[in-house]
């Protein structure tokens, strides 16, 4: 009995980190330490059963670093960390630990055997090569790479228990290539043209052990991600509750002050990322499961690391020791919105099965005290309403335990159900084609959505403000039908059926449908 008990506490405390973690904003900058090093910082995690077209036996995982990207961040941009390890990990037996493993490693190099690009200067008798300062020196284009000066490459090993295989591009090459970041027009004449020149940078890849090939992508993209960042992180200054009828029916008829949708509530709309994107056949993946795959990414650096006090370009320092893991990402926001300041570094460096010990921090979380705290007074006059807490009263919040931590039994459980916090796939589920899916996931009606998975046109910080605010205490479409789920009651969540929101509008027609799915980055030079 205490075994049951003790294990329900941490499985509800455990969800509802999941679940908070998931509001709000996407991973940017989210922990003291990784600030200092924002190469390896995560800030997007999507796993989904591809939507391209002749794709249905493929999924598609994506996972983004180097936040808040200004495409204009020259003249070096966003290379990744040579030094580190950037991981995309599988577990399909439900034991949070991983079955599979991708292991990207970057290198970069200058042109011309690592002196890079020379130009005459002086006068003839005076002359001397010197060495440029750009990353490139000229345009650049498909299959026209010759006035490059900086060339970024990668190795991708699958490991899976004590076996590891080296992956390699079709052809002659030994080492996959990351396009040049989207510099500018002048560059690259135009963002098609600098579509076709990454576009050609999606490999085609064999698995050990599999019939059917992947595909990878590695490279800079538009930031896929909505959020009202900056406003929400001054202690939500907005109301943020729908103040329209419907999202974007323009009337102001919704809650009084309440805010509207609005591209401009987008406080990420000038950013890129970078993208490690890979499409796996989901016959590759599942192992002996159930077809139900969980998934996180994590960076991992060198234990040391010595500065060379005499630097150079190849030699900037020396790193070595065991690997250390200092990111770890897959439902959004889990660090920055339930995780306490002095163990935001320990949770990066966590393992999802090692999740009990920050237990203390969910069984009574803080965030929808904190909005009782900012809006109860407001809310309860402009309603002419005696509320007497806006946050949902049932502890422990089995609510959550299911949509969020276990997966739900018959949707996106696995065979075995261990807390853990990852994102969680049925992969036997189709694929809902992007003209027809929800942003609001399985509470739209759209069992192809989150939290059944993420997609990059779900809507998770909607979804899960208004799930965390007991929005699974009401009545939620099931096959059309509105149900509740019997976790909890309407009066345990005065304010669950609110429709709250950040204002910030995000669905999948904002998003490519063919892998991997995310925008043209934006050029740092428009013009």
């Amino acid at each position: 009995m205490k075994r049951t008990a003790t294990f329900l506490a941490v499985t509800a405390a455990l969800s509802a980190l999941t679940l908070i973690g998931n509001v709000q904003a996407s991973s940017h900058r989210e922990a003291p330490n990784i600030t200092r090093t924002p190469t390896v910082d995560a800030t997007d995690f999507y796993l989904f059963n591809s939507y391209e077209s002749g794709r249905e036996s493929y999924v598609t995982v994506i996972a983004n670093y180097i936040p808040l990207q200004d495409a204009y961040g020259g003249p070096n941009y966003f290379a990744m960390d040579p030094a580190a390890v950037y991981s995309i990990h599988i577990d399909n037996d439900g034991d949070a630990m991983p079955n599979m493993s991708f292991n990207f490693r970057f290198s970069n190099t200058l042109a011309n055997d690592g002196a890079g690009v020379k130009l005459p200067i002086g006068p003839e008798g005076n002359q001397k090569m010197v060495a440029v300062p750009l990353k490139n020196v000229g345009g650049l284009g498909a299959d026209n790479s010759a006035a490059l000066n900086f060339i970024e490459n990668y190795s991708v090993e699958v490991a899976s228990g004590t076996s590891s295989t080296m992956l390699s591009p079709s052809g002659d090459a030994m080492q996959f290539t990351k396009p040049y970041d989207f510099v500018g027009t002048k560059t690259f004449t135009s963002a098609d043209a600098y579509q076709a020149y990454a576009d050609q940078y999606v490999y085609d890849v064999a698995l050990p052990g599999c019939e059917a090939m992947a595909r990878i992508f590695v490279g800079q993209r538009k930031d896929p991600f909505v959020v009202n960042l900056g406003e929400t992180f001054d202690l939500v200054n907005y109301v943020p509750v729908e103040g329209d009828s419907a999202p974007g029916a323009g009337d102001g008829a919704g809650f009084p002050g309440g805010i509207t949708q609005s591209s401009a509530n987008d406080d990420l709309a000038d950013k890129n990322v970078t993208t490690l994107a890979i499409e796996l056949p989901k016959a590759c993946i599942t192992g002996s499961g159930n077809g139900v795959v969980g998934a996180w990414t994590t960076a991992s650096l060198p234990q040391a690391r010595i500065l060379n006090p005499n630097a150079t370009f190849a030699r900037p320092d020396v790193n070595g020791g065991a690997l250390v893991q200092v990111s770890r990402l897959s439902n959004p926001l889990v660090n920055e919105l339930v995780i306490g300041l002095a163990d935001k570094d320990k949770f990066n460096s966590s393992k999802p099965s090692e999740d009990g010990q920050f237990a203390d921090y969910v069984t009574h979380p803080s965030l929808p005290a904190l909005l009782n705290i900012l809006f109860k007074d407001a809310v309860n006059t402009t309603l002419g309403a005696n509320i007497t807490d806006l946050a949902p009263s049932n502890f422990p919040r089995l609510d959550l335990v299911n949509a969020f931590l276990t997966g739900v039994a018959g949707v996106n459980q696995l065979a075995t159900v261990t807390p853990s916090e990852m994102l969680r796939l049925n992969t036997a589920i189709p694929a809902t084609p992007a003209a027809m899916q929800s942003a609001f996931g399985v509470a739209g009606n759209d069992l192809a959505g989150f939290p059944n998975g993420r997609r990059p046109g779900d809507d998770v910080v909607d979804i899960a403000l208004r799930v965390m605010m007991g929005a699974l205490c009401h009545d939620i479409p099931v096959n059309g039908t509105p149900t509740n789920l019997g976790y909890c009651m309407p009066e345990d969540a005065p304010v669950g059926n609110v429709p709250f929101t950040d204002g910030a509008p995000l669905d999948a027609s904002m998003l490519n449908t063919s892998f991997p799915y995310l925008l043209t980055p934006l050029a740092g030079s428009p013009n």
